[in-house]
């Protein structure tokens, strides 16, 4: 394997030279007393990317920069969830606040799959326009319709690098008002988008969850080369933040929308599915460089958000909270369980899942158990499943490929010691009392979020 290049090195070798290599230098190292007005905001999101995927969370082959900076200079989080692992549902959380299961987005937006919200969400865009803030948004949109998430203007596309370019003319706006920019990247999807063949198979790291396959191999070494060229805008975004004097001012949050495009993770609630990367950095924090474990999800963005910008809707409840007050602290109080709610990915995968997680133990109540458990089309197609099927083979990485494709009612995973999630405890007559607790942990979030899908505890 190739020795891993240091960032000024990495710099160098893309070309950023110069004031970008300055930038590398000065933002780690300066200390800007911060603006006094409202925060502007960048919520960078990227799509299908896995939590250990990044140099700062672990990953000693993959180059990421821009995302290493940020959590240089910011907060990152080891314990962040999507709601639901799938994209138009997991964008309309981040975006609205509230659990799919109530905004309506229940799977895709586009095409025939045709997923809305509620004409009653009220979307972090449009309160942040209406508090008096300039919106705009670049690449991946995914949610629907255009008046709940609405945003002032569409940035051109392009390369997220070139994307981010485009968006410096919204960014050094001669305003007042302070700026929101919504950007997402198409990258690390399907077909995996590259810049070239960087990765040569045999370097990449084969996480347990995946088979060690040719085939798996070769689509990782292409996957991470995705990863990377969606940390180029995130790169360059952080330079034009420091060129146009928002470094001391710009709050940016990056976020995964769900996990890695591979039977195993993406759709799934299992870990890889929606355990995710999540790094924010404040200017206005007093720490930089926290590692916190404070378990959040994707419902708490939107009222972080508008928390940070004092732009809290008054009579209007949001499914999640703020995390304002953790990210200078590495092992807060209170922020010990999670939830997670998943109905559809394509219209055709009907697989409606609900979750509880705790620091040790994790619920998952397959709704619709009897059903054998659908694939997304692209990862069906993916050249590590059809190696799988190819030879026949009984396992996939450590589950069963049976157990992969019929699920029971129940699935609960002491996470201490079998962090895989293949030993199913939920027949197990010593976990009952663990069972029944986190069932009706799961019961009242249904009532507490108003989900539909409550209904079906009649059926049990």
């Amino acid at each position: 394997m190739r020795s891993k290049p240091n960032r000024r090195d990495f710099l160098k070798s893309i070309g950023l030279t110069g004031a970008a290599l300055s930038l590398g230098v000065s933002i780690s190292a300066q200390e800007e007393v911060p603006s006094t007005k409202r925060p502007n905001v960048i919520l960078y999101v990227v799509d299908d990317q896995g939590s250990t995927d990044a140099g700062c969370y672990g990953n000693p082959v993959i180059r990421t920069p821009g995302l290493d900076m940020l959590a240089e200079n910011g907060t990152r989080f080891t314990h962040a969830f999507c709601t639901s692992a799938s994209c138009s549902a997991s964008r309309s959380v981040i975006l609205s606040g509230l659990y799919n299961h109530y905004n309506g987005q229940y799977g895709h937006q586009h095409a025939y799959h045709h997923f809305s919200s509620f004409d009653y969400v009220r979307s972090l865009p449009n309160l942040l326009s209406e508090a008096g803030y300039r919106t705009a948004r670049w690449g991946k949109y995914h949610v629907a319709p255009e008046e709940i998430y609405q945003f002032q203007q569409t940035l051109p596309g392009g390369s997220p690098e070139a994307g981010a370019s485009r968006c410096k003319s919204f960014l050094a706006a001669q305003d007042d008002r302070p700026f929101f920019l919504y950007f997402c990247t198409t990258e690390p999807h399907r077909p995996f988008r590259r810049d070239g063949d960087t990765f040569k198979p045999n370097e990449v790291i084969v996480p347990p969850y995946l088979p060690d396959s040719p085939e798996c191999r070769e689509e990782l070494a292409k996957y991470y080369d995705s990863v990377e060229r969606a940390d180029k805008g995130l790169l360059q975004l952080l330079q034009i933040l420091k060129q146009t004097g928002h470094w001391k001012d710009t709050v940016v949050i990056y976020l995964s929308d769900n996990g890695i495009a591979f039977p195993g993770a993406k759709t799934t609630l299992y870990e890889p599915g929606m355990r995710l990367p999540c790094v924010v950095r404040n200017p206005f924090a007093g720490k930089k460089g926290i590692v916190t474990d404070a378990m959040v999800n994707y419902a708490d963005i939107a009222p972080t958000i508008l928390d940070l910008c004092d732009a809290t809707p008054k009579e209007y409840s949001f499914h999640g909270r703020s995390f304002t007050s953790v990210l200078d602290q590495e092992h807060p109080d209170g922020w010990d369980e999670i939830y997670a709610s998943h109905t559809f990915h394509e219209i055709t995968m009907y697989y409606p899942m609900r979750v509880v997680r705790d620091r040790r133990y994790k619920l998952i109540w397959n709704i619709a158990y009897g059903l054998e458990y659908p694939f997304a089309s692209d990862l069906y197609a993916s050249a590590t499943w059809q190696g799988v099927l190819k030879r026949k083979e009984k396992f996939y990485a450590k589950r069963r490929v049976e157990a992969y494709l019929h699920r029971p009612k129940f699935e609960l995973y002491d996470l201490q010691n079998d962090p895989d999630e293949v030993n199913n405890l939920a027949e197990d007559p010593k976990y009952e009392t663990i069972l029944e607790e986190l069932k009706t942990k799961l019961r009242n979030f249904q009532k507490r979020t108003n989900d539909p899908w409550i209904l079906k505890w009649e059926y049990e």
